[in-house]
């Protein structure tokens, strides 16, 4: 079991969108990036929506984000875990990113996107009954994982799910 930090998250004053993981991979930590596995279809399919080049520094790939007014973040800021899987998330060591100071910073996000069903799990559980309808007209909706764990639908379905970010992008 290893102790695990998150990221601090990608986001600027402009956010309209916010996708949120769990916590990151042990590949990602080691790259010190959201998504760095490389089979991760993250950066993939956010290529796909908004024509990300696959050879762009991470760096520029989280400045085409924000440009686009998408947030990404994860739900935990902490956790201990064995390995990468969510399923090995010691559930006793969880500590949760303060959401009500960041929807209170970041005013224009009005729908947020979990990238897996454990995301929205933790989210629903550890976060929602915390915020006291402070942020009602938030609007959840949970798409497929990006994971490489997560292989029941092809790569073509997750771009398929995952283009309704593009319907609530406001710039």
């Amino acid at each position: 079991m290893s102790d695990i930090d998150g990221f601090a998250p990608i986001v600027s004053g402009n956010a309209s969108v916010l996708i949120l993981g769990s916590i990151p991979s042990e590949a990602s930590l080691f790259r010190q990036q959201y998504y760095g596995h490389p089979r991760n279809a993250f950066w993939p399919i956010m290529s796909a929506l908004f024509g990300l080049e696959p050879e762009l520094s991470y760096q520029r790939r989280k400045e085409i984000l924000m440009e686009n007014g998408i947030a990404v973040w994860d739900v935990l800021q902490s956790c201990n875990r064995l390995g990468s899987l969510d399923s090995n998330i010691k559930l006793a060591t969880i500590r949760t990113n303060d959401f009500a100071g960041f929807f209170t910073e970041y005013k224009r996000i009005k729908r947020v996107f979990f990238n897996g069903r454990m995301a929205e799990k933790l989210y629903q559980k550890r976060i929602l009954p915390a915020l006291n309808h402070r942020f009602f007209y938030l609007e959840y909706q949970c798409l497929p994982s990006t994971s490489p764990a997560y292989a029941s639908l092809k790569f073509e379905q997750k771009v398929e799910a995952w283009k309704v970010i593009k319907q609530h992008v406001v710039k």
